[in-house]
Parts: C-alpha cells; structure tokens; sequence
C-alpha cells in the first residue's frame, strides 16, 4: 500500500541539505530517463504539466497544474501530486505534495548551483518575489549555504512584510527592499521568484555576483531585462539548469541568446565548466530529474 504525504510531510521527507546532495548524485553518476515533459494548456492561460522520470529502479510522474488567474485569490497558483513506483513491481510506493516537491526541489537547484558558482555564498542575498518561491530559496539559502542577512523585495507590501517576519523568527537578518535594482549591487547573492509577468531586474549586478533566475519557464514569460541578460553573457557566464532550457527559457530567448550553447548544472557539476570570470546568471526552467531526486529521498525517508 502507498504512502500519501501532505505538504508538511512531504517537507519534512526533503530536508534541505540531503535534497541538495541527492540532486547533486544524480547528475553525477546516475543514468536517468527523462522525457520532456508535457506542457498542455487548458483554459484562461492555465497549464497542465505531465513530468515523468525513472532511473531503472524509481518511476514517478509529477502532474500538476498552473493557473496564474489564482494569484492573490488564496488558491495556490501550483496544485498537484507526485506518484512514485517501484519499478520491479510496478507498485505505488509514495504519492507527495506536489506544490511541496516543486518549491524545495527548484531552492535545492539554485542552492546547488550557488555552491558550485557563487564567488560570495554566504551572501548577503536579495530575492525578488515573496511568495512560496521567495520563501523557500529563502529557507534553502540559509540551510545549506549559511546565507544570514536576507534583503526582501516585492509588489505586494504584506508579502514582502510576512517573508521578512519568517526571516526573523527564525534568527536570520532581514529587511525590506524598497527598490530591488538598488539592493543588487549591495548583494553577492540574488534569485528572482517572481510570477515573471514582468522585468523585475534590470540593473547590472556585482562584478563577482551570482543570479539565480527561476520564475519565468515559457517563452512568453520572463524577469530579466533581455539587455542585462546580454550584458551578463558578455562579461560573465550564463548557465541553465537543463538543455530543455533552449525552448523554455523566456528571459535568455527572449534577449536573443542561444541557449543551445549554454553550460548546464550537470557541466558544472561534472567539472565541466571554465573557471570563475565576471558575475554569473543561473537559469532555471525546471525538469523532472530534480522531482526523481526529491522522490528518492523521500522513499529513503520513508
């Protein structure tokens, strides 16, 4: 019989380092398959994504939708599961919160990505966006990078407000960014969770400063000003999170770069990347390898 995990147990099956180091193993060694996923609209500019992956011996299938309309409404805009089976059996063995899996597994990447990119990872950090994403890049920073001063900026002056007061229930150092491109060039450390129906970052950043970019996943979508996307690749390094990044990355496609060209994580990871020069953008589009490491540390857990 399955295990059904609700969000705070789900979160609890995924601690933040061992979710990092389990992402990390997978693009190190393991041989995985993982079809593109499928992206199906469906009504008012909301998606339906079909997310499969197996390494031999896991199988899972992330379904979840999008609906941008429920923002602000107190509906999550990100609804759905992850089923996890056993391969050899065929049997269901977990069935996770998907909104859970999606938010800590995309703080995991950026997290991961920083470890190996970021000339300052101790930050201080800005984020942009104070939502579910906000919060848990927010969370995974200080975890597993030890990020303690955290500067806050978005739209929504209440949100921006309850993500500072998170901060600082649990110890950390926080305050409120009025203007987002001002606080970049006092920040090492940066990730943009927005709903990237908008630019949100247009200022240059650091000299040695580190982005991580996750809200915009379709062409149509983006954060970034498509100048600073270009000034970036000039002076520093653009690196994505997967290939399917090459028709998923609305920012990078958007500013004209050819993304086809660009180093992923697993480059980096694998040591396959040129040595640090110039500030450094992380692209994340997210792919159903990271739910595969999430699912497999959560079945450990289980």
């Amino acid at each position: 019989m399955e295990t059904l995990l609700d969000a705070r147990q789900t979160a609890l099956a995924l601690p933040w380092t061992a979710l990092v180091d389990a992402i990390q193993a997978l693009l190190r060694a393991d041989p995985v398959h993982v079809p593109e996923r499928i992206v199906m609209p469906t009504a008012g500019g909301a998606v339906l994504f079909v997310m499969p992956a197996t390494d031999g011996r896991v199988a899972m299938t992330k379904l979840i939708t999008f609906t941008p309309g429920n923002a602000g409404s107190g509906t999550p805009t990100i609804q759905g599961d992850v089923t996890v089976f056993d391969v050899a059996s065929g049997r269901r063995r977990l069935i996770l919160d998907g909104p859970t899996v999606t938010a800590r597994r995309t703080a995991a990447v950026s997290a991961l990505a920083a470890r190996h990119l970021a000339a300052h990872p101790a930050g201080p950090m800005l984020i942009v966006g104070a939502g579910v994403q906000g919060r848990a890049h927010l969370e995974a920073f200080a975890a597993v990078l030890g990020v303690q001063r955290f500067l806050i900026a978005s739209r929504s002056v209440q949100s921006c407000q309850r993500l500072v007061d998170f901060a600082r229930q649990r110890g950390l150092r926080a305050d409120v960014a009025h203007d987002a491109n001002a606080a970049l060039g006092e920040c090492p450390l940066a990730a943009t969770c927005t709903p990237a129906d908008g630019v949100v970052l247009h200022a240059p950043p650091p000299a040695d400063g580190f982005i991580a970019a996750v809200g915009a996943f379709t062409p149509r979508m983006v954060e970034l000003d498509a100048g600073m996307c270009r000034d970036l690749a000039e002076r520093g390094r653009i690196v994505v999170d997967t290939p399917d990044a090459r028709h998923e990355a609305g920012d990078l496609l958007q500013a004209g770069i050819a993304v086809a060209r660009l180093p992923t994580l697993q480059d980096v990871v694998r040591g396959k990347h040129p040595g640090r020069r110039g500030p450094v953008l992380f692209k994340s589009c997210g792919w159903a390898g990271w739910d595969l490491a999430a699912a497999r540390l959560a079945l450990r857990a289980s």
